[in-house]
C-alpha cells in the first residue's frame, strides 16, 4: 500500500472511532427522571451559561418559575424543610445547578448527605476534593475546589457555614 493511502486509511479508522465514542458519550450522558429515582428531578430547558466565565447568561432570569419554586433547569435532589441553590461551576466554566431539600444545620452537612462532596479532614476544616464526582486536587493539578456564597469568596468552611434563606452555596474550580 502507498504511504498516502496508508494515511487515509488511519484517518477514516480515527474518525469513525472518535463518532462512535462521541456517540457513545452522548447516549451515556442522557438520564430520564425515571433513571434518578423518585427524590431527583431533571427541568426541561436547562439555565444557559456564558462560556467565558461560567456566570449565567442574560437570558437566565427569564428562566426562572414564575412561583419562585423552582428554577427551570435545575437538579432537585433531597428532602426537608430546609431549601437553598447550589450551583458547581466546572473548570470549563460550565455550571450544573442544584435545589437541595434538607433538614441538616449545615450546608456542608447536607452536600455530604447527598454525596455531592467528598474531602479530607484537614487542620483548617474539610478540604474539599470532590464535588458532583468531578475531582480538583492541588496535589495533582494545582486546581482546588473554592466555596462561594451569593458570588462572594466564603469566609467559613463548608461544614461549618449555616444554610441561610435565599443565600446562593456554590463551589468552583479556581488555580
Amino acid at each position: 500500500m502507498k504511504k498516502t493511502e496508508t494515511k487515509r486509511l488511519l484517518s477514516v479508522i480515527l474518525c469513525t472511532v472518535l463518532i462512535a465514542a462521541m456517540a457513545l458519550l452522548a447516549t451515556g450522558c442522557t438520564n430520564s427522571s425515571e433513571d434518578l429515582g423518585n427524590e431527583t428531578k431533571i427541568y426541561e430547558n436547562p439555565q444557559t451559561v456564558d462560556q467565558t466565565n461560567g456566570e449565567p447568561d442574560e437570558t437566565s432570569e427569564e428562566n426562572a418559575e414564575t412561583n419562585g419554586e423552582v428554577e427551570v433547569g435545575a437538579i432537585v435532589l433531597g428532602e426537608g424543610e430546609k431549601k437553598f441553590d447550589f450551583n458547581v461551576v466546572y473548570k470549563d466554566g460550565t455550571t450544573t445547578q442544584f435545589v437541595i431539600h434538607t433538614d441538616k444545620k449545615t450546608v456542608g452537612e447536607a452536600l455530604i448527605e447527598l454525596e455531592l462532596l467528598e474531602g479530607e479532614e484537614g487542620p483548617y476544616g474539610l478540604y474539599v476534593k470532590k464535588v458532583n464526582g468531578i475531582t480538583a486536587d492541588y496535589d495533582i493539578d494545582q486546581t482546588y475546589w473554592g466555596f462561594y456564597i451569593d458570588g462572594e469568596y466564603a469566609m467559613t468552611g463548608v461544614e461549618k457555614t449555616e444554610i441561610e434563606d435565599g443565600k446562593v452555596y456554590s463551589f468552583k474550580v479556581s488555580k
